[in-house]
């Protein structure tokens, strides 16, 4: 399985921003640091402010912050927020006709166990246990 660069990005802004807490964090910075289009992030900012997991700040000095602490940001609802859909595949061809397998294929149910495992061991992680060594971290990407 393979993540969205929108579930990434997510992850990258709720890092960076984990570790400048309590100070402000700008688009900009987060676009430089990692090397990411500031054009997407301004979306994903926009988005995690909209689901209150970031204050968002305009103007001059503006930028945002943590809206929570960082051990209550669930990875698993961050990815969940940046995925389109829960399921693996969802069986219908381009037509958006039924496979013929349906009626008797268990291929579905397999991935769809094997999605919600995935999201279940994320769950059990924070945006804390990411930045667990923030000042080594803060070295490496120079902030």
């Amino acid at each position: 399985m393979r993540l969205s660069a929108y579930s990434d990005y997510s992850l990258r802004v709720l890092m960076q921003a984990a570790l400048r807490d309590p100070g402000r964090v700008t688009v900009d910075e987060v676009a430089e640091t990692f090397g990411i289009s500031r054009h997407h992030l301004v979306k994903v900012v926009h988005d995690l402010g909209c689901n209150g997991y970031l204050a968002t700040h305009r103007g001059v000095g503006g930028g945002f912050t943590l809206a929570r602490p960082p051990d209550e940001i669930r990875l698993g609802d961050i990815v969940r927020l940046g995925e389109e859909s829960k399921t693996v595949i969802d069986c219908l061809d381009a037509e958006k006709r039924a496979c013929r397998l349906l009626p008797s294929c268990r291929l579905k149910g397999v991935l769809d166990e094997a999605a919600a495992a995935f999201f279940a061991v994320l769950d059990g992680y924070t945006l804390a246990d990411l930045v667990k060594q923030p000042s080594r971290m803060r070295a490496v990407l120079g902030i």
